[in-house]
């Protein structure tokens, strides 16, 4: 009788070694583990998004309509903000061509976008659209739709992290982030910085010194405040 007792007594401690391991431990079914992390678990993609603009260019009056000047305008500010490489200008090939390549670089120069990022063509007009395109490549970031509501949050014997979670959080990152590049790499520094600057407050840094600049306090018999009351009326 003891033997068969000893077996029995085994199976129930490995019986519960396993049943508190299914409790407390992750989900690692391959790809419906769900991690902790909201990040892993809803990834935001990021993908190049084609952006075109068409607009009539006339030549006998100041280029383009007041409407179609103020869609040139917020396209090439939308282009400074969130375009990548060069912008680009086609003109129907013919004999307005030219102008109408000179007059939207001219245009988009003076936005603010330098000629060696402005390229330059002319395309065949086989159905009569005699439109200007102008088209640059810009980047969207985007996740997964939210919405698995297959687990009941209110009862749960795994304890495990529910499919949801961080996909909200995920959503709000893709619709806030200015540049959705900024998400891929970092973007290389700036020349609006001062190097001179930028080099001191490192130096102090590495020394473990402070980094700010010291204020100045302003000599009170200049300072100018507004008269101080002395109490409610």
């Amino acid at each position: 009788m003891t033997q068969p007792l000893n077996n029995f007594l085994r199976g129930l401690s490995l019986a519960a070694v396993l049943m508190a391991s299914s409790c407390a431990g992750p989900n690692t079914d391959g790809a419906n583990q769900t991690f902790e992390d909201g990040a892993r678990n809803h990834p935001i993609a990021v993908e190049p998004s084609y952006q075109s603009l068409k607009l009539s260019y006339a030549p006998a009056e100041e280029g383009v309509s007041p409407a179609d000047a103020g869609r040139l305008d917020a396209f090439v500010a939308d282009y400074r903000l969130h375009g990548t490489g060069s912008i680009a200008v086609s003109a129907p090939a013919g004999l307005n061509a030219t102008a109408a390549i000179t007059f939207f670089a001219d245009r988009i120069n003076r936005l603010g976008v330098g000629r060696d990022h402005i390229l330059v063509s002319s395309h065949d007009a086989p159905n009569g659209d005699l439109r200007v395109e102008l088209n640059f490549v810009s980047y969207v970031a985007h996740a997964d739709d939210c919405g698995d509501w297959s687990e009941d949050l209110a009862f749960t014997l795994a304890n495990s992290t529910p499919k949801n979670f961080g996909c909200s959080v995920q959503h709000n990152i893709a619709a806030m982030v200015s540049d959705p590049r900024d998400l891929v790499s970092p973007r290389p520094m700036d020349d609006g910085g001062d190097a001179n600057r930028r080099a001191t407050v490192v130096g102090h840094y590495e020394k473990g010194e402070v980094t700010q600049a010291t204020k100045q306090i302003p000599d009170a018999r200049t300072e100018q405040s507004a008269p101080g009351s002395t109490g409610l009326q």
